[in-house]
Parts: C-alpha cells; structure tokens; sequence
C-alpha cells in the first residue's frame, strides 16, 4: 500500500471512531449492567456491597463517561475527547516503536 492510501485509511479511522463518539451515549443502554450483574452472580452481595461502597485509588477525570452538568453534550465531549487521547498515544507509541525498528 502506498504512503497516501494508508493515510487516507487512517483518515477515515478517525472518523469512524469520532462518529461512534458523537453517537454512543445516543445508542447506549440507559440500563447497561451486564458486568455489575455477572459479578453478581459470582460475588456474595456482602462483599459486593462492600465493593461498590469503596472509594477508588485515583479519581476519573470524567466519572460514568461524562462531563457533570453538561447532559449529553458532556457524554460526547468526554468519549470525544478519551477516543482522541487513545488515538494520540498509539499514535506517538507506532512513531517511537518504528523509529527503534
């Protein structure tokens, strides 16, 4: 593959991800508690009452994928911004990786 084909494919990647950004508190489940419920099923409701109860280590700069007050403007701007900082990172991690190669 070419130089410009491949940066047109990483083009269109980053669309892809940003449209999936915008449309993701859209689509989701206002109920998603398909891993709150397996750990249910596997931990007794003692310890997991004691779990939920626990305050993490490191806060999150954007708790529940959102920025507070900002409704669902807050849900897209926040998946925008994460999707974008992964980008940024695999991206400088492939430049030093094939720089080393």
């Amino acid at each position: 593959m070419s130089r410009k084909s491949n940066m047109k494919f990483f083009y269109v990647g980053i669309a892809i991800a940003i449209l999936l950004a915008v449309l993701a508190p859209f689509l989701a489940s206002s109920d998603p508690d398909g891993l709150e419920s397996a750990a249910g099923g596997v931990v007794e409701e003692s310890k997991m009452s004691k779990i939920e109860k626990t305050e993490p280590v490191v806060g999150s700069p954007m708790p529940d994928y959102s920025i507070e007050g900002l409704g669902k403007g807050g849900e897209v701007a926040a998946i925008a911004v994460g999707t974008l900082a992964v980008l940024a990172i695999s991206l400088g991690l492939g430049k030093v990786i094939s720089k080393k190669n």
